[in-house]
C-alpha cells in the first residue's frame, strides 16, 4: 500500500496548535488565536492575533477557540484550522487524510466534535483518524509504546494537566485535571497584586513564569511594568523570584496529588515499570522552574523531562503518519467515515 504523502497530523493545544505536515516533513506552530474586528471579520489569527492580545480596541475580539482541552468555539475554531492549513499548503488544498489528537478523559461528544471539526473545515478531508493525545505524547518521547511495559506521561498543557499509564499502544488510566500554565499566570498576577499593589497583564505574568530559572540562577528579580492600584499610574516594580516560587506551589500540588492517585490505581505489574522508568514530564507548561524536582521529590520516582515538550504530541503523530508499525493506535471514531 502507497502511503499517501498528503496528510496531516493535528494537535489542538488550548495556547498553541501544532500541525504536522507530511508532504514536506515540516511542523507548524502558531498561537491557537483569532481576532475577529466588528463581531464578523477576521482581523488577524494565529501569531499575530497573539500580538494584540491585551492591547486591542473594543471593536477587535480576540480569544481562544478551545478551553480545558475541548473545543468551545467550534466556528472560529474551524476557520483557523482552514487558514493554517491553506497557509501551509500556499493556497493549494489537496485532499489529504488527517490524524488528530485527542484528550482521554472527555466525552464522545466531546470527542466527536474533533472530527466535526475537521468534517466541517473545508480542508478537503478524505479520512479522519483519532489518536489518543497520551499514545502520540509517548511516541514522541520515543517510546515503544505498543510493548507491553507501564509508562506514566504527564502533560503539562495551557489550560489542563493529563496524568496517563500507557501499555500496549492503549491507556490504562487517565485523569484530566483543569490546572494548568494559565493557573501559573493567574497565580503570579494575584501574588503581585497583593504583594505589591501592581496589576500585571496576562502576557507579563507569562514572561515572569518563562524566565524564573534564569532569574533564580542570575540571583535577580523580574522587572515588570504595570498599573498601580492606588494611583492608577503606569509603574516598574522588581518582582522577587521567591514570590513567584511560592505563589506557584499550590498549583504543582494540586499536580502532583493528581499524579499520587493515579499511581495508587495503577497495576502492580505496571507500577513496577514505572517505578524502573520514571514519569514522562512533557507539555508546553512543564518547563516550569521546580516542577520537575517537587514531582521527584514527593514521588520518590526518577522524571524524564521531554526536550521538545511543546512538539511531543505532534512528533508522536508524525512517527504514526510515517511509520505503518504504529498505524493501528489511531482509530476512526465509529458511525463516521472511513
Amino acid at each position: 500500500m502507497i502511503l499517501s504523502t498528503n496528510a496531516f497530523g493535528i494537535d489542538l493545544g488550548t495556547s498553541n496548535i501544532k500541525i504536522y505536515s507530511a508532504a514536506d516533513d515540516h511542523i507548524m506552530i502558531e498561537k491557537n488565536m483569532i481576532a475577529i474586528q466588528n463581531k464578523k471579520n477576521i482581523f488577524a489569527y494565529g501569531d499575530s492575533a497573539y500580538e494584540m492580545y491585551e492591547k486591542a480596541p473594543g471593536n477587535i475580539q480576540i480569544s481562544y477557540p478551545l478551553c480545558n482541552g475541548v473545543i468551545a468555539d467550534i466556528r472560529n475554531m474551524e476557520t483557523l484550522i482552514r487558514f493554517f492549513i491553506t497557509d501551509i499548503s500556499k493556497g493549494n488544498v489537496k485532499p489529504a487524510d488527517y490524524y488528530i489528537a485527542v484528550p482521554t478523559d472527555i466525552t464522545e461528544v466531546e470527542k466527536r466534535a474533533f472530527y466535526d471539526l475537521i468534517k466541517d473545515a473545508n480542508v478537503k478531508a478524505k479520512k479522519i483518524m483519532v489518536v489518543e493525545k497520551a499514545v502520540a505524547d509517548g511516541l514522541g518521547l520515543d517510546i515503544d509504546v505498543k510493548n507491553s511495559q507501564g509508562v506514566l506521561v504527564v502533560n503539562v498543557g495551557h489550560d489542563t494537566t493529563e496524568v496517563s499509564i500507557l501499555s500496549l499502544g492503549g491507556i490504562v488510566l487517565s485523569r484530566l485535571i483543569k490546572t494548568g500554565g494559565l493557573k501559573f499566570d493567574e497565580a503570579i498576577r494575584s501574588a503581585v497584586r497583593k504583594e505589591y499593589g501592581l496589576l500585571i497583564g496576562g502576557k507579563t505574568a507569562e514572561g515572569i513564569k518563562k524566565s524564573l530559572a534564569g532569574l533564580e540562577e542570575a540571583g535577580t528579580g523580574a522587572q515588570v511594568f504595570g498599573r498601580d492600584i492606588v494611583t492608577g499610574l503606569p509603574v516598574e516594580r522588581e518582582i522577587p523570584s521567591d514570590l513567584v516560587v511560592s505563589c506557584l506551589e499550590e498549583h504543582f500540588n494540586t499536580i502532583i496529588d493528581c499524579v499520587k492517585l493515579i499511581l495508587e490505581r495503577t497495576p502492580p505489574e505496571l507500577g513496577a515499570d514505572i517505578y524502573r522508568h520514571g514519569i514522562y514530564l512533557t507539555g508546553g507548561a512543564s518547563q516550569i522552574s521546580h516542577l520537575a524536582d517537587k514531582l521527584k521529590n514527593s514521588t520518590g520516582l526518577k522524571v524524564n523531562v521531554a526536550e521538545r515538550p511543546v512538539e511531543s504530541v505532534v512528533l508522536g503523530l508524525s512517527k504514526i503518519l510515517n511509520d505503518d508499525n504504529y498505524k493501528s493506535v489511531a482509530y476512526a471514531i465509529e458511525g463516521m467515515g472511513k
